[in-house]
């Protein structure tokens, strides 16, 4: 399957998934204030995760069958599943069982350093050990000549899909950013790599985030923790997968910077004082 008829595959199941769910997500219990106070469904990333499963599930049917002839699942498509899935649940319970926590690093390791451990903590301890065993399980070889050892690759490449994990969640603060910064990253990944077949897994969570987008412009759903880290990780793991050593370098140098800029610089104020920036932030949202 190649990278765009993952996308396709991913749009299409994540449609019919988000229309069947849709009802269970009207419960009070499951809404929480938007950006402008109004009462949206949160968590409702849950299709970008459970979209990946059924279409992996659908393609080991049909691999089963012989249509299309033998195609196990690899490593790397391992790895987006294991990383989809664990960053799902962390951001889960940041949505659902901990709404109004103390955000950042910063405040989060106050609260450690006070002997409180919060659900943004724990996502943090969480994150970076599901981003730990998805880079592990995708079993990428240490290339170039680099000359970096194994162990220091596997932490570069986990701190990579973990950073780009909570970096997809600092987006998460109006409708529609998240899904398009997402998108807009995998386009970018795409064309610099060919389409690389390494690709397919993050592909179809992409599709599964593009379903969701006029929803989530519309104000109907916010993707929450739940989604924009899975989105996030996804893409970062797209980069480990597919990319070089020294490129993977250069996007967790980045990454670095971005989130440590978090800390001081508001990403909704930057939008918003550059116009190029600030009109493709708000194309497509019902309320301006």
């Amino acid at each position: 399957m190649s990278a765009a008829l993952a996308v396709v595959a991913g749009y299409l199941a994540a449609r019919l998934c988000w229309i069947l769910l849709r009802p269970m997500w009207s419960d009070p219990s499951l809404l929480r204030p938007n950006y402008r106070g109004h009462g949206v469904a949160t968590a409702a990333g849950v299709v970008l995760p459970l979209t990946l499963v059924v279409v992996e599930g659908g393609r080991a049917v049909a691999s089963a069958a012989g249509v299309g002839g033998e195609n196990p699942i690899s490593q790397g498509r391992m790895a987006v599943v294991v990383a989809a899935l664990g960053m799902g649940l962390l951001g889960a319970l940041d949505d659902l069982a901990a709404p109004g926590q103390t955000r950042g690093f910063a405040g989060h390791l106050q609260a450690l350093a006070g002997g409180r451990l919060t659900a943004g903590g724990i996502k943090l301890v969480g994150g970076a050990a599901v981003a730990l065993t998805a880079v592990a399980m995708a079993s990428v070889r240490v290339g170039g000549s680099s000359g970096v050892a194994p162990t220091a690759r596997l932490l570069a490449d986990a701190a990579l899909v973990a950073l780009a994990a909570n970096l997809g969640n600092l987006f998460d603060r109006g409708p529609g950013r998240a899904i398009k910064v997402g998108m807009v990253s995998f386009l970018v990944l795409a064309v610099a790599t060919a389409g690389a077949a390494a690709l397919t897994g993050a592909a179809v969570v992409v599709g599964a985030a593009a379903a969701l987008l006029v929803d989530d412009l519309h104000e109907r759903l916010m993707l929450g923790d739940t989604g924009a880290n899975v989105l996030g990780a996804v893409v970062g793991l797209g980069v480990v997968l597919a990319c070089s050593p020294g490129t993977r370098i250069v996007v967790l140098v980045a990454l670095v910077a971005l989130n440590l800029a978090s800390e001081v610089v508001s990403f909704s104020r930057v939008i918003d004082t550059v116009p190029p920036l600030r009109a493709l932030d708000r194309a497509g949202r019902r309320h301006r």
